[in-house]
């Protein structure tokens, strides 16, 4: 399999998941991929996989109006490649209405991948956009406590 494609209907317009999901400051809430981040003031994202303890690169290069958002991705800022996709669609165009977006996330295979690596990052994907789906919808934010909310 050269990618891979995990989509998740959620209650909300796409404005609000697009602003989510172009946010470099929250990708720690649902990112396996880059946890602990480290924002650079250009919006450039150190951070470190959850299931390796590798470090990773990250620039988030969105477009509002096509809704696309691409993941530069790399082991330092001067190897980045857009290895990951998202794409918000209106519910309008599903018939589910405003209030509604679809979020389609799509991996690129690189040729380093062994299959447990990939296998790992396939089901990542899919838990991760139910992971968005549930923060957007509750406005939840697991990196406070409960009583600071």
């Amino acid at each position: 399999m050269a990618a891979d494609t995990a989509s998740v209907l959620i209650a909300a317009p796409t404005p609000t998941v697009f602003e989510f999901m172009s946010d470099p400051s929250r990708l720690d809430l649902w990112s396996f991929g880059t946890w602990k981040i480290e924002v650079q003031p250009d919006g450039l994202v150190c951070g470190q996989s959850l299931q390796t303890g590798d470090q990773i690169w990250v620039r988030i290069v969105a477009d509002t109006e096509t809704g696309l958002i691409d993941y530069c991705l790399g082991g330092s800022p001067d190897a980045l490649a857009p290895r990951i996709f998202a794409r918000i669609v209106s519910g309008d165009v599903t018939d589910h209405g405003s209030g509604y977006s679809t979020l389609t996330l799509t991996a690129v295979r690189t040729a380093d991948m062994d299959d447990a690596r990939w296998d790992r990052m396939v089901r990542a994907h899919a838990f991760e956009v139910d992971v968005v789906k549930a923060l957007i919808e509750t406005g939840h934010d697991h990196r406070k406590r409960r009583d600071a909310d």
